[in-house]
């Protein structure tokens, strides 16, 4: 039983954790947040509300300076003032916004935004728990051992969540009549602004694949419709 002592703290920490991040991340969103009202972009949730045969897509401005966009474990889409302010001065287009929440809203559809809140208290558990049988093998290494692994994990199921939602996003888009060029537009624009920022990535860009990978999947999307009609 002693054996085990580490795994069942690990699990019982990961739930925990679960439900913390779940009451903080509702708790910040409701503080920060109001919902999105703009006739300009309007027409564009409203073509993606059709091409779901949903009456509406409410999208809610999340008050921080970041350029992002988010999709909550409640199902709730968001975008951050930062972007917004870029479509406002006409950095950003309404189609290109349009591809933001369409990716977002793939987050929501295919499970990842609840599943990640439960992946992120599972790694930290994973952690605790590797951290604890390597720090018996290896004194004094086996948590750079466990903090290695882990992160690695990490990454591969972020990428992968991310290849997924472009890819609904751009059937959305395609449905709804906006296309996907709008996709690649902005991820082009915000591949630019990383390079003129020396380096330094907008947040939608953090942890997610290469950009021109992304665009290269969109593009084989593209192909692979076109052959199909």
């Amino acid at each position: 039983m002693i054996r085990f002592t580490p795994i069942l703290l690990a699990i019982l920490y990961a739930f925990a954790m679960y439900r913390f991040s779940v009451w903080r991340t509702k708790r910040e969103l409701d503080a920060q947040s109001t919902e999105l009202a703009d006739p300009n972009l309007k027409d564009m949730t409203d073509r993606l509300a059709k091409a779901l045969n949903l009456p509406r897509i409410r999208v809610n401005i999340y008050e921080i300076d970041p350029v992002n966009g988010l999709a909550a474990p409640d199902g709730r889409i968001f975008i951050t003032r930062g972007f917004y302010r870029k479509f406002l001065n006409g950095e950003v287009t309404a189609e290109e916004l349009a591809s933001v929440i369409a990716h977002e809203l793939g987050h929501v559809a295919l499970g990842h935004a609840r599943r990640r809140m439960i992946d992120f208290s599972g790694q930290n558990a994973l952690r605790t728990a590797l951290a604890m049988v390597f720090a018996r093998i290896l004194p004094g290494i086996g948590v750079w051992i466990a903090n290695g692994i882990t992160t690695l994990l990490a990454a591969r199921l972020s990428r992968g969540d991310e290849y997924e939602a472009d890819e609904y996003a751009a059937a959305l888009l395609t449905k709804a009549g906006i296309g996907t060029a709008p996709q690649i537009s902005l991820f082009e624009k915000l591949d630019e602004m990383t390079k003129s920022r020396a380096g330094v990535a907008p947040a939608w860009l953090m942890s997610h694949p290469k950009t021109a990978e992304r665009i290269k999947t969109i593009r084989k999307l593209e192909v692979k419709w076109s052959k199909n009609r």
